[in-house]
């Protein structure tokens, strides 16, 4: 087990919602608290773990609600795709039935 930090959790969390919220980097908002830039690296990958946000919960820099967004188009088109299929089908099966006549 590693020595505690000399920081509180309520001052990680106030960190890393700055991070977050400000939009700025996290070089800029350590230097700001007066901080190593990694320890509060650290502390923002370990967030986007906790509440699967952020590339290091998802991998590939893709987010949670990008890869819901992409399944709910997927499965639309999917559905389109079978619907098209199903009028193919039965056009093949008239334009069969009309060749026999």
């Amino acid at each position: 087990m590693g020595r505690p930090s000399k920081y509180t959790e309520e001052f990680q969390r106030d960190a890393v919602d700055l991070v977050r919220s400000s939009g700025r980097p996290i070089n800029q908002v350590a230097r700001e608290l007066g901080m190593s830039h990694e320890t509060l690296r650290n502390w923002v990958r370990k967030r986007e773990r906790q509440t699967g946000t952020g590339p290091a919960a998802s991998g590939g820099g893709v987010s949670v609600a990008d890869k819901d967004a992409e399944i709910v188009r997927l499965r639309r088109e999917v559905a389109e795709l079978r619907q098209e299929k199903e009028i193919l089908r039965k056009a093949a099966a008239y334009f069969a039935k009309e060749m026999d006549r």
